[in-house]
């Protein structure tokens, strides 16, 4: 990852720290009234104090950038908003639209300013995630369909590709919060047909990861118990989820949603969604939503030969 130095986003947000500072330093009465705000000592004294708040931000940003001052403008924006709120519940009409205009843009930029802050930030303390499900199949064609690397998008909603680039290794790619896409290199640590299956991220990842599945005979011959561990390291650790489960983006929720379509792919050839359930983050356009249904031929003859496949 680039650091923060040649991050063109974080030097624009200190660019725009210092637009806005100098003008709010130099003429506080005209910044007021451009946004709709009476003009009193009052106002000018906190139009100088949100101005010199820009300057400092756009001085650490450019000379010395830390996440440290990504952080501080995100506090910023919070009382930005707070002062642009109470301004617009007591506005008497005049200016209210500049009021209003002037609270969209904080707004705005405030989504940017959190998202360069969460995305630029040190990863945080490992996170370690688990679920269980059981499927009809044996444990060696649940093993079989996951074992099949490049198949495991049909049913992991945050993946989007994953390529094998060697007897061991693949390469994959994967949706984050806030529209990012992080992609890493991985390597096979333990494999073990029809029981377990672990992997590894390797050197250079965008997020550090591992997993392992397990799979074992469900009592009295009813099938197989899957059962997943995956730890990783999100951007800005617990404030980093935190932001993402804000945005929808549960992560232990999501790894329960997997291994719901993974059961519905592994014992019926596709992910059945019922019309009307919950459609998550984007699930999304690889998950199309109908009404459960019998299958019809062309399915059964899909899920033959990917039965046939499996053997």
């Amino acid at each position: 990852m680039k650091t923060l130095r040649r991050d063109p986003l974080v030097r624009g947000l200190g660019l725009a720290s210092a637009a806005l500072g100098i003008p709010q330093v130099a003429k506080p009465a005209d910044v007021a009234r451009g946004i709709g705000v009476a003009v009193g000592p009052r106002q000018r004294t906190a139009t100088v104090a949100v101005g010199v708040r820009e300057l400092t931000a756009a001085a650490g940003l450019l000379a010395r950038p830390h996440p440290v001052w990504l952080w501080g403008r995100v506090g910023g924006d919070v009382v930005d908003l707070a002062l642009l709120t109470r301004t617009l519940r007591r506005h008497d009409g005049r200016g209210l639209g500049r009021t209003a205009l002037a609270t969209a843009a904080v707004a705005a930029l405030t989504t940017v300013d959190v998202y360069t802050a969460v995305t630029r930030t040190g990863k945080g303390s490992e996170t370690t995630l688990t679920a269980t499900t059981t499927v009809s199949n044996p444990p060696e064609e649940a093993y079989a369909y996951w074992r099949r690397l490049e198949g495991l998008p049909t049913f992991m909603a945050h993946l989007e590709e994953v390529r094998r680039t060697g007897a061991t290794t693949s390469h994959w790619r994967a949706s984050a919060p806030f529209g990012r896409t992080v992609e890493w290199d991985a390597e096979v640590t333990e494999d073990v047909p029809g029981s377990v299956l672990a992997w590894r991220s390797l050197d250079g990842a965008d997020i550090d990861n591992r997993g392992e599945v397990r799979f074992s005979p469900a009592p009295g011959g009813s099938g197989t118990e899957v059962h997943v561990t995956l730890r990783y390291a999100l951007p800005a650790g617990a404030l980093g989820r935190a932001v993402a489960r804000f945005f929808g983006e549960e992560p232990s929720q999501q790894l329960d949603d997997d291994l719901r379509r993974f059961k519905q792919a592994v014992e019926t050839g596709e992910v059945v969604r019922s019309e009307g359930a919950p459609a998550g983050k984007q699930a999304r356009g690889e998950f199309p939503q109908h009404p459960a249904r019998p299958l019809t031929s062309k399915e059964l003859k899909k899920l033959t030969k990917l039965k046939e496949t499996l053997s």
